[in-house]
C-alpha cells in the first residue's frame, strides 16, 4: 500500500512510502534537506517498521522536538498500525 504522511514541525512537508507487510520501500520526502533525506531514503530501503523506529524515533533537529527522521518513524508506525486494523 502507498501512504502519504503530512509532517509536523519539520522542513519536509510530506513523506511518501510504500508498505508491504512491515517492510518499507520507496521513501520520498517533499521539502527538507534534499541530500540528507535522499540518503536516509536509500539507507532505509527495505527496512522494517521496527528497524526504522529503533534507529530514528526520538531524533530531534536543532530546537525542534522532532525531525524529518523522527517523523518518518512515526509515519511508518501509523501506516503499519492502520494496515493491521483492516
Amino acid at each position: 500500500m502507498h501512504y502519504d504522511y503530512w509532517t509536523q514541525n519539520t522542513c519536509a512537508k510530506k513523506i511518501s512510502f510504500d508498505l508491504d507487510g512491515n517492510v518499507v520501500r520507496n521513501i520520498k520526502f517533499l521539502g527538507g534537506c534534499n541530500g540528507n533525506l535522499k540518503a536516509i531514503s536509500k539507507l532505509l530501503e527495505g527496512a522494517t517498521v521496527s528497524e526504522i523506529e529503533k534507529k530514528l524515533l526520538g531524533n530531534t533537529c536543532g530546537w525542534r522536538p522532532t525531525s524529518c527522521a523522527d517523523q518518518l518513524a512515526k509515519a511508518v508506525r501509523k501506516a503499519y498500525n492502520a494496515a493491521q486494523e483492516r
